[in-house]
């Protein structure tokens, strides 16, 4: 019979859970996920969603392509705030693969929003426009 320690393993060999629970707090120091950490994250975002729909809604800039692009520009820094305090995506974790991934979501986002902003502002200028006449006759 084997020298068995008191939970069941062998004596030269350390707990296999007290193994998995060294190996995960050496593997996440980057990881401080917090409630306050949540509770900013999500103060930011209620601030970054308040303050657009307060601009639209009282019209407070003159010109609506300035407000379109200061509320698309409330909507790049809300997605780098859930990035960062939701995703918890960082410089420094998993290798640098988490910056690569927050890159290419600021590349898709880019892309997204200006091919967006170009295929409406085509669409608007492509359309036929209507006399009151013809608006009369619509089934």
């Amino acid at each position: 019979m084997s020298d068995l320690h008191p939970h069941g393993t062998d004596a030269g060999h350390p707990h296999p859970s007290s193994v998995h629970d060294a190996h995960d707090a050496h593997d996440a120091p980057h990881l401080h996920v917090s409630l306050r950490g949540y509770a900013t994250g999500f103060l930011l975002s209620v601030l970054l969603t308040a303050i657009p729909f307060w601009l639209v809604m009282a019209k407070v800039l003159p010109n609506s392509n300035t407000t379109a692009l200061v509320v698309l520009g409330f909507a790049v820094v809300q997605i780098v705030v859930h990035m960062v305090y939701f995703l918890h995506l960082d410089a420094k974790s998993e290798g640098g693969w988490n910056m690569l991934a927050l890159i290419f979501t600021v590349i898709l986002v880019v892309i997204m929003l200006a091919g967006s902003l170009w295929v409406m502002h085509h669409l608007n200028s492509n359309m036929m426009p209507m006399s009151p006449h013809e608006i009369r006759n619509l089934p």
